[in-house]
């Protein structure tokens, strides 16, 4: 089912998507921490940000949940002593494997392990008019991003997987840089 942009729905709500609480507890689970706050309304994204190495979202003015992967994704994929840096700005990676690419290659194992569809992450008004092209490329088996993880810790290539009989990406071994 394609996502579309929430209708401002109340925080906590009987009628607060479900796709929304699905990410937010997925991420409460690995570790990250979200905050439901006031975000600015002039955020990069509507309704989403980073302040202090924590995903802030706004329910009331959200548009894609899917976001929330990704940005959490930023986090996830910063070592843990830079994370509390992090904010909206997210400078370029002062460390290996931890940029934009990275984080789209978790946010996608992350979207797979909820058990959502991709268009939730590669939605219509996300990556820069690139959704379709990413969500091709990630459906057909080519994973932009994924060889950083592995090299990270974070996830086994399929050579690696071979050998340790763990499967390769896009399960995780880890969804934290430690």
């Amino acid at each position: 089912m394609p996502s579309t942009p929430l209708q401002n729905p109340a925080p906590g709500s009987a009628s607060w998507p479900a796709e929304l609480r699905r990410i937010v507890e997925f991420l409460e689970a690995v570790g990250l921490k979200p905050l439901e706050s006031a975000v600015d309304p002039s955020s990069l994204l509507p309704g989403v940000t980073i302040i202090a190495g924590r995903v802030v979202y706004d329910s009331t003015r959200i548009h894609w949940p899917g976001d929330l992967l990704h940005e959490g994704g930023h986090i996830a994929v910063t070592p843990a002593a830079l994370r509390p840096t992090l904010d909206a700005t997210l400078p370029e990676p002062s460390v290996p494997h931890a940029g934009e690419v990275e984080a789209t290659a978790w946010a996608y194992a992350a979207i797979l392990a909820i058990g959502l569809d991709p268009s939730v992450l590669f939605h219509p008004g996300g990556y820069q008019s690139h959704s379709r092209g990413l969500a091709f490329s990630y459906s057909m088996g080519c994973f932009p991003g994924a060889s950083g993880l592995c090299a990270a810790g974070l996830a086994h290539s399929p050579a690696d997987a071979q050998r340790t009989g763990v499967p390769p990406y896009p399960h995780m071994i880890r969804w934290l840089r430690s």
